[in-house]
């Protein structure tokens, strides 16, 4: 059974920085593909960012050069590091396979950001 256990959130001050991680059982993330992403009140959940097989990462415009995504494979975690955060990116966020299995959605961890 597949496990996703998201970690890391907060409240923050805009401009501020937070560390996601992604602890992950049942799957092997250094053979597939990852993703973060995340979910607005009221909104449809996005794509955030994601890192390939081979250490390839693409981001969102909207945190393009403000987020980086990384995987400690030995310790089978994906990670978001977020800085010069924003209000607009207060959501919910999760991490899941890329493309995403909707079985395997986790609960979550917030992050609110304040201005």
């Amino acid at each position: 059974q597949v496990q996703l256990v998201e970690s890391g959130g907060g409240l923050v001050q805009a401009g501020g920085s937070l560390r996601l991680s992604c602890a992950a059982s049942g799957i092997t993330i250094r053979t597939n593909a990852m993703g973060w992403y995340r979910q607005a009140p009221g909104k449809q959940r996005d794509l955030v960012a994601r890192i390939s097989l081979d250490g390839t990462t693409n981001y969102a415009d909207a945190v393009k050069g403000r987020f980086t995504i990384s995987r400690d494979n030995a310790k089978n975690t994906v990670y978001l590091q977020m800085n010069s955060l924003k209000p607009e990116d207060t959501a919910v966020y999760y991490c899941n396979k890329y493309p995403s299995r909707p079985g395997y959605w986790g609960q979550g961890t917030q992050v609110t950001v304040s201005s």
